[in-house]
């Protein structure tokens, strides 16, 4: 047995549950891993706030984990190749990390790099294969400048990280409270609000080629569209309905090509984060039975980093 928690009903994660559940022994293609930490994303709640197609309760909570692998099924290896029990390893996209122990897919599990601390394991995939996927759709290319709309947020401090991998200059919006943590990751910070497009103008010589949305705002929007002139170099992973609209792109998990996109990236994001040259900030831990607290406090905005349960 192995707590877990689950949404039992749509709505706030006060509604879940925290309940034993038997583990499955791994089948053939599948492995158990015990959980050492699991990550936090705002797609853990938001998933299960409100009915949507193809979604039936119960569900498991959680996309991503790093642990230890405690059972292997026959004749499986998992997606890094050959794996023996005892492996540390992390795994995502799955679903219901947010437990004790849990079977998954062996192809969605991969071993974890030494140097990375479990905590910022179980965290780097999500926000790192979406970064990714903004950076693939606007043609990123060394030598560019391009615009971060939520530069301090998870996904766009990967981004950052990534761009500069690339050679890519980023000019990030941001508070003025997180400006650090934007010069730190490489970009050029900006403060949002009236006036943005000029400042953005005014923090850099070169145009700005591409614009990735991480926030969704009409203004973030606007200011993509006033500073790029080409439509199919801005991205949103938000703003659906403008995106539509306007005639660029919007990617999402859900998207085949994204998930396609996304899975393919999730070895080389691994070793740029054994490397040293990927880092996932932590802003706190909190035990896996006080997940509800942890996503109230995420949900609060600008945590600082990102948000580990410990089991």
């Amino acid at each position: 047995m192995a707590r877990q928690w689950i949404a039992t009903q749509w709505g706030e994660p006060e509604g879940w549950e925290f309940v034993d559940r038997e583990v499955a022994a791994p089948a053939a293609g599948e492995v158990t891993i015990r959980v050492r930490a699991a990550g936090v994303n705002p797609a853990d709640y938001k998933h299960v706030s409100a009915p949507r197609p193809g979604a039936e309760l119960p569900i498991p909570i959680g996309y991503e984990v790093a642990g230890v692998l405690t059972a292997i099924g026959p004749g499986t290896s998992i997606g890094s190749g050959d794996a023996q029990v005892g492996d540390a390893v992390v795994a995502f996209r799955i679903q219901g990390g947010y437990a004790e122990e849990l079977t998954v897919p062996a192809k969605d599990v991969f071993a974890k790099p030494d140097r990375l601390p479990d905590e910022e394991a179980a965290n780097l995939l999500l926000a790192g294969t979406t970064a990714a996927q903004m950076l693939h759709t606007v043609r990123a290319r060394a030598g560019e400048t391009i615009l971060a709309h939520g530069a301090s947020g998870a996904v766009g401090v990967s981004v950052l990280q990534q761009a500069g991998e690339l050679g890519v200059h980023v000019v990030g919006t941001a508070s003025e409270a997180s400006f650090a943590r934007v010069r730190r990751f490489g970009g050029t910070p900006v403060e949002y609000g009236d006036g943005l497009a000029e400042r953005v103008r005014h923090a850099t010589h070169a145009p700005i080629v591409a614009a990735l949305d991480t926030v969704g705002t009409d203004e973030a929007v606007d200011v993509s569209l006033e500073l790029v002139a080409d439509r199919s170099r801005i991205v949103t992973i938000v703003a659906a309905a403008r995106a539509a609209q306007e005639g660029f792109a919007a990617v999402f998990g859900a998207q085949p090509e994204s998930q396609a996109y996304r899975d393919s990236v999730r070895s080389p994001l691994l070793e740029l984060a054994g490397s040293g040259r990927l880092q996932v900030p932590i802003a706190r831990t909190y035990p896996l039975a006080e997940a509800p607290e942890a996503l109230r406090f995420l949900a609060e905005g600008h945590p600082g980093g990102k948000i580990a349960l410990i089991p």
